[in-house]
């Protein structure tokens, strides 16, 4: 891979403004280890069904390789976009580890030594001199907060509206899970509805229901696999009201004896 490249702020770069827009997300998944398939990304699924739990929409998932311009390109666009923006992977202390690079570009901030970040590391290994590539994970952006994570030494890092994810799956798990309380979400109201017909049996009573009620949300999936239905329907809205009187409706509009179960 090509070698890391500078940190410094960009001449005449102007840093995003994070977005307001309530209970939004992106996540970006960085390592070249993952677009290469020499490693399976199991943070994105973590990821996506704990921000859902919560309420919160991921409107993006990218995969992007470590290299700075890349990561500051990508999280420059995402932190505009969406309220919260979470990266996987690139903090550790080797040579291609250079999310905290691509971040501090994004924010047109340094790139510089933070104190509080190495006097955890320094607590962490009691009568030891961190050598350089330990010293390395201290080197944030400027102005970063630390949030102290349960029993790890090492706090997640947040910059703006961006969090700063490692990417081995059991560190992630750890600081989402100290990160949860912090996140604000609209909670989505969720019924699914089986049916024994095809799709295009009840395809068209779907489009009339997305006309009646705008501000629900409608799914439709085929069963992949021999079961006891044919197809699945989900109905999900912010308002549980909206979605009991959209299965009600829809249960109407549906075949004689095709219904199986709503769940």
């Amino acid at each position: 891979m090509s070698s890391p490249r500078s940190s410094s702020p960009r001449s005449g770069w102007v840093p995003p403004t994070p977005v307001a827009t309530p209970s939004t997300a992106g996540i970006l998944i960085i390592g070249n280890e993952i677009l290469s398939a020499k490693v399976q990304d199991e943070n994105a699924p973590y990821l996506l069904r704990g921000l859902r739990e919560l309420g919160i929409a991921v409107r993006r998932v990218h995969v992007i390789p470590d290299v700075i311009e890349e990561i500051a390109a990508e999280v420059a666009t995402f932190s505009t976009s969406y309220r919260y923006v979470f990266t996987t992977g690139g903090v550790g202390p080797t040579h291609d580890d250079v999310t905290m690079d691509g971040v501090a570009v994004a924010f047109g901030r340094k790139l510089v030594l933070h104190a509080d970040m190495e006097a955890l590391l320094r607590r962490a290994l009691p009568g030891t001199e961190p050598n350089k590539s330990q010293l390395k994970m201290c080197m944030l952006p400027e102005g970063a907060e630390l949030i102290e994570t349960h029993e790890l030494w090492f706090p997640l890092v947040k910059v703006a509206n961006v969090f700063v994810f490692p990417g081995i799956p059991r560190l992630l798990r750890a600081k989402f899970d100290a990160l949860r309380d912090r996140l604000e979400g609209r909670p989505v109201h969720l019924r699914r509805v089986f049916v024994t017909c095809m799709e295009s049996d009840i395809a068209e009573s779907l489009y009339e229901l997305i006309d009646q009620f705008s501000e629900l949300e409608v799914g439709s999936y085929p069963a992949t696999e021999r079961g006891d239905y044919r197809t699945l329907v989900t109905l999900e809205a912010g308002d549980e009201v909206v979605v009991v009187r959209a299965v009600d409706v829809l249960l109407g509009k549906l075949p004689r004896n095709v219904l199986l179960r709503v769940e």
